[in-house]
């Protein structure tokens, strides 16, 4: 073992990423061949290329087959489908919602668009989990339980729920947050966007908690272009949530009507159509992804002052990105690397800025955050594409 100054771990990435034919430049790319053609070719001449048409239900089932979910109700992105599962959670107005603050923005805005207030808490110092054990003790001290809900003894507002978003593909300790979950009185909506293809304990990302969501953005491991989609095993939950995607019409053959003030959220048949391709080769992309780490664990492990991602014990990851945590940086460090990087056509990225950093949530609640902060200077993503 030994270590790599700084300065030159930039090279070293750049050699390892342009020496290996399996591995494209950039963080990530979708993966194409005939069979979207194919598929899109076929949804064109149908001229079915909106929300109506057979692709979308096609992709809804390949969908169920691969998770193993009850009911899968495909939507227009993974944001979308955020704010619907938290609308039929019955997340509402000045309801707080505890978020990773280690994360992408769709779970916040989803549940500001609910009227909720994201409240931020703290992931571990050696991973992007949230730190259970820390959340419990920091509950237990700013809360009070009554019959039906969690109270926030300062802000005195209801605490609803808990999304644990499984960043990179690695998902959370979801046992720990369902019994946390269960002892504060949470609901837990999944945000498993980046985890197609990823378990835990055998169950796909996203059928743990009553609800879940997938992201098929054109970055994700799988890709309708735009779209995300819905899992529950629950029946009611499940034709809410497709009422409210389809604007909240009332099913007629050619009067239009309403019950509710429904979203216009329904994946379009065309973006479906790409997915019907893509889903085909799930399995292949998951092997590649796999391949892909072993190959940065492999070439990158001498050194002990750097370490790769790698899954944790229950769960079985897809690798959509992967991972380089330091053992010592900044955010200067991690932009110097970038930016040497960027200048060689190797796409490498840290992780996001913190939500709570970002303007519209800096007057948010949270907790003590000094793992995020940490762990968020010393990550860089790397190039992960199958292609």
């Amino acid at each position: 073992m030994n270590n790599i100054s700084y300065s030159n771990l930039a090279k070293e990435l750049i050699d390892l990423v342009k020496k290996n034919k399996n591995l494209n430049n950039s963080i990530h790319e979708p993966y194409f061949d005939k069979n979207e053609k194919f598929f899109l070719l076929k949804c064109i001449n149908s001229s079915y290329v909106s929300t109506v048409g057979p692709f979308v239900k096609k992709f809804e089932n390949l969908i169920k087959k691969f998770t193993k979910a009850k009911y899968v109700i495909a939507t227009v992105n993974g944001t979308s489908a955020l704010h619907i599962s938290m609308i039929v959670s019955n997340i509402s107005k000045n309801d707080e919602v505890l978020i990773p603050a280690l994360n992408y923005i769709g779970s916040s805005n989803a549940a500001t668009y609910c009227g909720a207030i994201p409240h931020f808490i703290d992931c571990k110092t050696d991973s992007f989990e949230i730190d259970t054990k820390k959340l419990k003790n920091y509950l237990s001290k700013i809360c009070k339980i009554n019959k039906s809900y969690c109270i926030n003894k300062k802000t005195k507002r209801i605490i609803k729920a808990i999304i644990p978003t499984h960043i990179l593909g690695q998902v959370s300790d979801m046992d720990s947050l369902m019994k946390i979950s269960k002892e504060f009185k949470l609901k837990i909506v999944e945000d498993s966007a980046e985890c197609v293809g990823s378990y835990y304990k055998k169950k796909h990302a996203g059928t743990i908690a009553p609800i879940g969501v997938l992201s098929f953005n054109g970055n994700k491991i799988i890709t309708t272009g735009g779209g995300g989609a819905i899992l529950t095993n629950d029946k009611k939950i499940a034709e809410h949530a497709r009422h409210l995607t389809q604007i909240g019409k009332i099913k007629h053959q050619w009067r239009y009507n309403y019950n509710t003030i429904g979203f216009n959220y329904r994946m379009p048949n065309i973006n479906a159509a790409i997915g019907c391709a893509q889903i085909k080769k799930i399995k292949y992309l998951i092997k590649k992804k796999r391949n892909i780490f072993l190959y940065y664990y492999k070439n990158l492990k001498k050194y002990n002052n750097l370490s790769i991602v790698k899954e944790a014990k229950n769960c079985k990851s897809n690798y959509w990105l992967n991972a380089l945590i330091l053992k010592k940086s900044n955010q200067k460090v991690l932009d110097n690397i970038c930016n040497k990087t960027h200048k060689k056509g190797v796409h490498l990225r840290p992780l996001w800025q913190l939500i709570n950093e970002i303007l519209p949530y800096k007057k948010n609640p949270k907790m003590n955050l000094s793992n995020s902060k940490d762990i968020n200077k010393r990550t860089l993503c790397l190039p992960s594409s199958p292609k």
